[in-house]
């Protein structure tokens, strides 16, 4: 995600946050070299502006220039404000306690993966604690209602619908007697979807807005129609009032300008930001970490969150010691294979760790590439995986007939090897001094 804007961004970033001195000149080349990456970005034109005024005035003033480190502070000042745009603080549900019933209304057109997400932010809400109920409320849409019972069964979460209804009042109102009935603390109702939007929709939304009385009405919209899923959350918010936003394909969305210009145009926070095709791929929107990213310093934090839920503390603390002492063999990346495999896709964790974003290729790594991975570490006995160094031609003929695999394939994962054991050695050195953050961004690309 933001891959257009962050390495654009990035760059500009590296290029003063070194300098011990910095002109208005400096600074104006810099702020209109960040406005033309943000316009590429598919950004709205009215949020650039408001960026661009926000933070030229404090950028020139002498706090920046007369200060110690100017170029630091400059990227703190540009952190600030990418922070602010983005929505600022994050923000979470707010659902009543488990011994009241809360609820959630979804709202979204055609295609915006509404039903997908419902489904997904049950699975979330599940996992925190709570039991959610799916309820089928969009009975227009072919298909809709056994899609959403498939999820539910795929994620253990009751799915309340009634065949061949087409009243979604009547529906609700049903589904609250059957939560009561069954001590369910969080109903979270699918509703009904069109291809645009039309007055149709937006009645039967409204009613159903007006009898639920719902604690978060949640727009589904797709990140990669950039400025149309902003246009559409204006109206959605004007016409039934929304209290957040979640994008979809946010995986996909290499330009980023939805997410850029939501809060500001519309005034609502984007809460949730679905990363995959999995019922567990939906994250919390955390501005700030957002913001780092884009700026290339990484997001260490969210690496880390990710890491614990697939990876026990003792598992993690003997990583870490492998990585310090650079005694981390192809033996420990077999065993680990499968728990990075959960975390994502490798290109989106390159991305958390500061300095890291695009030194390694997208087309390098995939899921497909690591399972001939697994399938090449395999075909090595177990003294070539504990010192991959002595894996010469003969060596590597051989593992690639084990494998199914060319000598191309054994001696171009050899090589990619080298370059995560450098990527593992910088990431365990800057878990151990925070300070290493800037100096990342200043360094220069692996190549």
């Amino acid at each position: 995600m933001f891959e257009r804007l962050t390495g654009k961004v990035a760059d500009v970033m590296k290029f003063i946050a070194g300098k011990s001195s910095i002109t208005e000149k400096n600074i104006d080349e810099s702020i209109e070299s960040i406005k033309m990456a943000l316009l590429e970005a598919d950004v709205n034109l009215r949020v650039v502006r408001r960026f661009v005024n926000a933070t030229v005035e404090e950028a020139k003033g002498e706090k920046v220039l007369r200060s110690v480190a100017p170029g630091q502070q400059f990227v703190k000042i540009i952190h600030d404000k990418m922070t602010a745009f983005l929505g600022g603080e994050t923000q979470n549900l707010v659902l009543k306690g488990p011994d009241t019933l809360s609820k959630i209304l979804m709202l979204g057109l055609q295609g915006s993966g509404k039903t997908t997400t419902t489904a997904k932010l049950a699975c979330l809400l599940k996992k925190s604690g709570r039991k959610p109920l799916l309820v089928a409320c969009d009975l227009v849409r072919p298909a809709a209602m056994e899609q959403l019972s498939v999820l539910g069964d795929q994620i253990g979460v009751s799915v309340f619908k009634i065949e061949g209804c087409k009243d979604s009042l009547k529906v609700y109102r049903e589904a609250l007697s059957f939560a009561k009935q069954n001590l369910i603390d969080t109903m979270i109702i699918d509703t009904t979807g069109r291809l645009q939007i039309d007055e149709p929709m937006m009645e039967e939304l409204s009613r159903l807005q007006r009898e639920s009385a719902p604690d978060e009405i949640l727009l589904v919209a797709d990140a990669m129609t950039g400025q149309s899923a902003v246009e559409i959350a204006k109206t959605f918010d004007e016409k039934i009032g929304l209290t957040g936003v979640i994008l979809t394909k946010f995986d996909s969305d290499t330009r980023g300008g939805a997410a850029l210009s939501l809060k500001t145009i519309t005034g609502k926070p984007i809460k949730f930001v679905g990363t995959g095709e999995k019922t567990e791929d939906l994250e919390i929107f955390h501005p700030e970490r957002m913001a780092s990213r884009i700026l290339g310093m990484g997001d260490v934090v969210t690496l880390v969150e990710k890491a614990q839920q697939v990876m026990d503390q003792k598992e993690a603390a003997e990583i870490q010691k492998k990585m310090e002492k650079e005694t981390f063999t192809l033996e420990d990346w077999l065993n680990q294979l499968r728990s990075v495999k959960k975390m994502g896709s490798l290109q989106s964790m390159i991305a958390m760790i500061p300095g890291m974003q695009g030194q390694i290729g997208e087309d390098d790594i995939d899921k497909a590439e690591l399972k001939i991975q697994e399938a090449i570490i395999s075909s090595m006995t177990r003294k070539e995986r504990a010192n991959h160094l002595i894996i010469g031609p003969s060596r590597r003929s051989r593992i690639a007939r084990g494998s199914g695999t060319s000598v191309a394939e054994v001696a171009r994962f050899l090589k990619q090897f080298e370059k995560m054991k450098t990527m593992m050695k910088k990431m365990s050195k800057m878990s151990k001094n925070p300070a290493t953050r800037q100096a990342a961004m200043r360094s220069r690309r692996f190549r």
